[in-house]
């Protein structure tokens, strides 16, 4: 079963951590199956740490910016639907699931790891949506209406990818919570959102406040 997977995933970086289907703050519309937050409140082990900073199970927690920037999907639903959208970076795939629920035509789910394939294929039948999964953003074919990707400018690296979204569909929304002022030629600020991670992770207010950026092609 794919959930048994899951767990067994989880259970190699925290033994006694379990998921659980979970309400989402702010987001009433949607659950995801997330990490229990009695889990995290205790003190871990200096090899549990090693293991969460090696292999941190991402896709078993809901970010701010995620949750932020699919509330504003569902706020907007005439900004999906009808439309062939990815979720760049996707995690739990919340931002697809939110796509989904507007009416995207098709809204996929991209993430290079597969356990947040598998999480994200968890969440959509959690939801009674439909959701298409992709391993590799080139190996997503057709054309696109709208990319989005949240929280994923940490990582300098995907800094490379704006370029390529703005060229590859009609426009990208990008949200992020520590990137407040983003210098990349064709993108401006839209909107700051409010969002917050959880389960909670006590993050810094500062955090809670997400800038959408937006570009065209």
């Amino acid at each position: 079963m794919p959930l048994d997977q899951l767990h067994q995933t989880l259970h190699r970086i925290l033994p006694d951590a379990q998921l659980q289907p979970t309400a989402l703050p702010g987001l009433p519309e949607l659950r995801l199956w997330l990490l229990d937050p009695a889990n995290l409140d205790r003190a871990f082990a200096s090899e549990e740490t090693r293991r969460l900073l090696e292999q941190p199970p991402y896709w078993g927690f809901c970010w701010g910016s995620g949750l932020a920037l699919a509330r504003w999907v569902l706020d907007h639903p005439e900004r999906v639907r009808g439309k062939r959208v990815v979720d760049f970076g996707s995690g739990s795939g919340i931002v697809a699931l939110a796509c989904s629920a507007a009416g995207a035509q098709l809204s996929i789910a991209c993430d290079l790891d597969q356990p947040a394939r598998l999480a994200g294929a968890l969440n959509a039948e959690l939801n009674g949506l439909p959701l298409t999964l992709a391993d590799d953003y080139f190996s997503v074919t057709g054309e696109l209406d709208l990319i989005f990707a949240a929280d994923v400018l940490y990582d300098r690296d995907n800094h490379g990818f704006l370029e390529h979204f703005r060229q590859r569909a009609a426009e990208v929304l990008v949200a992020d919570s520590r990137v407040r002022d983003l210098q990349h030629p064709g993108y401006r600020k839209l909107a700051t959102l409010a969002g917050q991670t959880w389960p909670d992770l006590g993050e810094p207010v500062e955090f809670r406040q997400v800038a959408l950026y937006q570009a065209t092609a």
